[in-house]
């Protein structure tokens, strides 16, 4: 396991660096992990049993640990693909999918990233961590870390979700609230590493959660007969999963794997709360300014600075996508909307992505006849304050005895299905 690991590599200015050791980021931009792909497509069975085995670490040829002992992991299942068939048809969509991504042992997609960065730190002798976080992956961080035994500190703004806030504690993390957005979260972050010198496990600023979530790109390869789907669209904050997804279909591609080598076209979706990449795309740019007066309803996305953004950009134009920001007015209603018709519980941040797929489909640049995916980050249980923004009308109420008017209980139903 681990063995086909090479070195890490900047691709900011392709200089090459040691995987042996712990690394943060080369001339302030992330490091990517490299493996030897010529060796593993002689030496490895893409359709032996272990790649069969339905779980993140059957992909453990192109996952960085070296050793099984070092892994933590709560059995990381994939995650399934769903087809929504009563949606599409709505829509006018003939393939429309979802990867529910909130069936993972935190309840998101982080639980990748930190699975396979938590076991790569305790590998390379780390006990102490801590990130920024607007939520998930503080929950995600501190429950892995708690696994493998080491200290967890967590800095939060003070408006993120409660109940991320509250696995984070449960798990025993250091949780620290910030009155400002995740970039103050990290300028504090840094200001304490002096003293404490915990291993800062932001987004991209060490190689190997983009491992972790590479994986979802790696599954939904496989899903589909070890080939990508036309069209991938991404809620898209500092990007990790949407690089993720591109790398996976670079690595595949060099190994020799797919069947068919066509790439999916990217979209990174963001709400018009919070939208550097959408803009850095449409001026043609390839970093991003940092986003001005950053709020969103969907807090995965709030991030007004990403240190990955030319990654992103990179991504985004080799694939043939794009990036676009939507309403921050449409979440609520494609939260209910999605609910009501498939019964999938989408988080906000994805509710963005439906938003950009009608705008897509109406301007021609997706067609109705493609494979679609979406992709569910999280579980629309861990946002209370958005699941009470979704319109709905008054619940009724009655008491023991009460006469009941069942027409206009049905009525008022049906007033409500109508919002």
């Amino acid at each position: 396991m681990g063995q086909f690991l090479t070195h890490l590599e900047s691709p900011w200015d392709g200089s090459r660096h040691e995987a042996r050791t712990l690394q943060t980021t080369h001339a302030g931009r992330p490091l990517v992990a490299r493996y030897d792909l010529e060796r593993i497509a002689r030496e490895v069975e893409r359709d032996s049993t272990y790649y069969n085995a339905g779980c993140l670490w059957s992909f453990r040829d192109l996952l960085p640990v070296q050793d099984d002992r070092n892994i933590v992991s709560f059995g990381e299942l994939a995650t399934p693909t769903l087809q929504l068939a009563r949606l599409g048809e709505q829509l006018g969509l003939e393939n429309l999918f979802l990867k529910d991504e909130s069936r993972l042992p935190t309840g998101s997609f982080k639980s990748r990233g930190m699975s396979v960065a938590i076991s790569r730190a305790k590998e390379l002798g780390v006990t102490r961590v801590a990130v920024p976080t607007q939520g998930n992956a503080g929950g995600a961080m501190a429950a892995y870390a708690a696994r493998a035994g080491m200290e967890a500190w967590v800095f939060l703004p003070s408006d993120t979700p409660e109940v991320n806030k509250l696995e984070c504690e449960l798990a025993g993390a250091r949780v620290v609230e910030v009155d400002g957005l995740i970039g103050d979260c990290a300028a504090l972050l840094r200001e304490g590493q002096k003293l404490f010198s915990w291993f800062d496990l932001s987004t991209l600023r060490e190689p190997y959660r983009l491992e972790g979530k590479k994986t979802m790109g790696l599954e939904l390869a496989q899903h589909f007969g070890w080939r990508f789907p036309e069209v991938v669209l991404y809620p898209t904050g500092g990007g990790t999963g949407l690089i993720g997804i591109w790398k996976a279909w670079e690595e595949l591609s060099g190994i020799g794997w797919l069947e068919d080598p066509r790439a999916p076209r990217l979209y990174a979706c963001q709400s018009d709360g919070c939208a550097p990449i959408a803009r850095a795309f449409e001026r043609g740019e390839r970093t991003a300014e940092p986003w001005q007066g950053a709020q969103t309803l969907a807090s995965g996305l709030r991030v007004p600075s990403a240190i990955g953004d030319f990654l992103m950009v990179d991504a985004l134009r080799a694939s043939g996508g794009s990036a676009l920001g939507v309403p921050e007015a449409s979440i609520t209603g494609w939260m209910r909307r999605v609910g009501e018709l498939e019964g999938v519980a989408i988080c906000p941040e994805t509710a963005v992505c439906f938003e950009a797929l009608v705008r897509l489909v109406a301007q021609g640049r997706i067609q109705r006849h493609e494979e679609i995916v979406i992709f569910n980050t999280g579980a629309a249980f861990k946002y209370v304050e958005a699941l009470r923004a979704v319109p709905r009308a008054e619940r009724p109420r009655f008491r023991p005895g009460d006469s009941v008017d069942w027409r206009a209980l049905a009525a008022q139903f049906e007033r409500s299905a109508r919002l």
